[in-house]
């Protein structure tokens, strides 16, 4: 989908505002250059999802702050159980991902995030379970905080989008919907003018399996 230009420079100046944020929060915490880099580059994808994709599931805030805070978590343990560096980073994604899903907090930059403890390797063991408040868990909400702020002048940019209002019982009778063309799907997804991530294409294929359901 092509978003304009206007909404592509919003999501660029405030995907850089949050890093700015977390790397001032990243130097009070002194960690090694190594730690500083895999922050930073855990955060930048979490920064990309928040600012260009604000309407994502992935993007809402349970996703990034228990994505990471589990992802961190589960880094700590496997790094403090597993001596191998090879073994544990592998076990770590593996592990974050599977918590991730069960918890129904999916959020793709936490995989770099339960990297973090292992990198860090004996630097890192003096942190202990500290790190994964401070400064991932502090990262996370401050990047939250500042998209909550920075989207609100922009009424197309909601975030996080609202709550899902409480279904009602049918009554047996099924709703009817008429036949939607591709060119309404186009030009719908042209007035949203944000970041969708699916596809034209998927969205016609499940309006096509919604469709022989009736």
């Amino acid at each position: 989908m092509v978003n304009s230009h206007k909404e592509r420079i919003i999501a660029g100046i405030g995907g850089g505002l949050a890093i700015l944020v977390v790397f001032t929060l990243t130097l009070q915490a002194e960690l090694s250059v190594q730690g500083d880099i895999v922050l930073i580059a855990s955060m930048g994808a979490s920064a990309v999802l928040l600012f260009a994709a604000p309407h994502s599931l992935l993007s809402q805030p349970w996703n990034v702050i228990g994505g990471h805070l589990v992802s961190a978590l589960i880094g700590v343990v496997v790094h403090r159980l597993v001596a191998d560096t090879a073994l544990a980073s592998g076990l770590a994604v593996g592990l974050a991902i599977i918590a991730m899903h069960y918890l129904r907090c999916l959020h793709p930059p936490g995989g770099a995030t339960s990297l973090i403890p292992i990198i860090l390797g004996p630097a890192g063991e003096s942190y202990g379970l500290i790190l994964v408040l401070f400064p991932i868990g502090t990262s996370a909400l401050a990047m939250i905080l500042l998209a909550m702020l920075f989207n609100l002048p922009f009424g197309w940019r909601r975030y996080p989008l609202p709550l899902r209002p409480k279904t009602t019982k049918t009554t047996g009778q099924v709703a009817s919907y008429p036949d939607i063309s591709h060119a309404d799907f186009v030009a719908a997804l042209a007035e949203i003018d944000t970041f969708v991530d699916i596809s034209e294409e998927d969205l016609l294929r499940i309006y096509r399996y919604a469709t022989r359901r009736r």
